[in-house]
């Protein structure tokens, strides 16, 4: 298993519970590919973005940190990539 760090960007006019079903969904997507969360924070509660991204010119920022097996990172970010709720996201590889 490879560490990750992935950088979320998401609709800033989401509610409190549907920021926390969002967030379940997204360690949802890591558990279930045989994964396990390592740390998880918010990064920047309400920010500008320098362009606008999906109609938004505003986006709350998540960070998370996570392994997994190499072969299942394609597969996760399809899922991130399927939900309206995401404007963008990044992962990375930890080394």
């Amino acid at each position: 298993m490879n560490k990750y760090e992935a950088m979320f960007i998401v609709k800033p006019d989401l509610s409190e519970e549907e920021r926390k079903n969002l967030f379940n969904q997204i360690a949802e997507a890591v558990t279930k590919n045989n994964g396990a969360i390592i740390n998880s924070c918010v990064w920047a509660d309400r920010r500008k973005l320098y362009f606008p991204i999906k109609k938004h010119h505003e986006g709350m920022y998540y960070l998370l940190n996570f392994n997994l097996p190499p072969l299942a990172v394609k597969e996760i970010r399809n899922v991130y990539k399927l939900n309206e709720n995401i404007l963008r996201v990044l992962i990375s590889n930890l080394k």
